[in-house]
């Protein structure tokens, strides 16, 4: 989880909203990444999106059975639909998203009939860091700082 709130944190500084990932297979890290949605004009460039394919080039294939997916919010609905076509084993994630989160929070993605894949989860990794970074992002930009 330390890897992804690096990357959250990077990606604030870039002035991205800061969510950051990281996937892991095997003990070792394969890919991270925080937002790049203003980066590189993608609305798809989600934090996990990004890591997701960032993971499948690096390992050539399209499918990530086994591994981790390390994120510092409750994934929305398009980063939900990602993980499981990726067949992502584990979900770890930090802060809960009541309005756009789609695991624990609204749709509740991978307990519904379209989902053909349902990892593990685990929330609350790092939870109070993950939301705090996420308030003082907003909250600068509400003040105009």
């Amino acid at each position: 989880m330390g890897r992804a709130l690096d990357e959250a944190r990077r990606a604030g500084l870039r002035g991205e909203v800061p969510i950051g990932a990281c996937l892991v297979l095997n003990g070792t890290i394969v890919a991270s990444a925080g937002n790049e949605t203003r980066a590189t004009n993608d609305p798809t460039a989600h934090a996990e999106v990004v890591v997701i394919r960032r993971a499948c080039a690096q390992l050539g294939q399209e499918r990530l059975s086994g591994a981790d997916l390390y994120v510092t919010l409750e994934p929305c609905p398009m980063c939900a639909a990602a993980i499981s076509f990726a067949r992502i084993s584990r979900l770890y994630y930090g802060a809960q998203d009541p309005k756009g989160g789609a695991v624990e929070s609204g749709p509740a993605y991978f307990q519904s009939a379209i989902c053909h894949h349902a990892p593990e989860v685990y929330s609350g990794l790092s939870e109070a860091e993950s939301a705090e970074m996420l308030r003082r992002f907003f909250a600068e930009r509400r003040d105009g700082s």
